[in-house]
């Protein structure tokens, strides 16, 4: 898809600070061409974060089914509810979770890399050493024994950098759901690090 970059930046904001284009995505309802704009924005962040959970050959196509997904739904969008980006999100994590045994799968393979340095840091910011390194070592082996719930609130705050309400629109889960996945998944992969903190590294990453 082509289009005209986005330029305005609407009311809505994305996580740190990053606009988001609802405005613009309310106009393709009645103006489908212009959804190529939403495309362009977003293709490569949502590419990406497939790229980070599934390995980078199904990250093309798992974007690719999001956009059309979002595309044939585009009429259903409440921009009330959410931003396009975490609209976006919510959507990209229900077709990986299509692919649930090949990601659980890749996970494990990962485990068996070498390890993820740990230099210390703050024990509770778990979401932190996610991405930075790549998922791989005990850390990958911790995230592949997360409840699938549990694993996407926990790298949709890790790799997307989403807030526990974008997340709980993202996924359409009451707010306080997405906090207790989250310190379950916290507890659980510090559990299976030796009490090591799992998420510093991301955060320093994204610095």
């Amino acid at each position: 898809m082509t289009g005209e970059p986005l330029t305005a930046d609407p009311p809505w904001g994305g996580a740190l600070g990053r606009p988001d284009h609802s405005a613009q995505l309310r106009m393709s309802l009645d103006e489908p061409e212009r959804f190529s704009a939403v495309f362009d924005t977003y293709f490569a962040e949502i590419h990406g974060y497939a790229a980070k959970r599934l390995g980078p050959d199904a990250a093309s196509d798992v974007a690719a089914q999001t956009f059309l997904e979002a595309f044939r739904g585009r009429s259903r969008y409440d921009a009330s509810r959410a931003g396009v980006r975490t609209w976006l999100y919510g959507i990209a994590t229900n077709v990986i979770g299509k692919h649930r045994r090949s990601e659980v799968r890749g996970l494990r393979a990962r485990a068996r890399l070498g390890p993820v340095q740990d230099e210390g840091g703050h024990a509770d910011r778990v979401d932190a050493r996610v991405s930075a390194q790549g998922l791989r070592g005990r850390l990958a082996g911790a995230i592949a024994g997360l409840s699938d719930g549990d694993r996407d609130v926990l790298l949709l705050v890790a790799l997307a950098d989403l807030s526990h309400e974008e997340v709980a629109a993202a996924l359409d889960i009451p707010y306080g759901t997405v906090g207790s996945r989250l310190n379950r998944a916290r507890r659980k992969t510090r559990e299976a690090l030796g009490g090591t903190n799992p998420m510093r590294d991301l955060e320093d990453d994204h610095g």
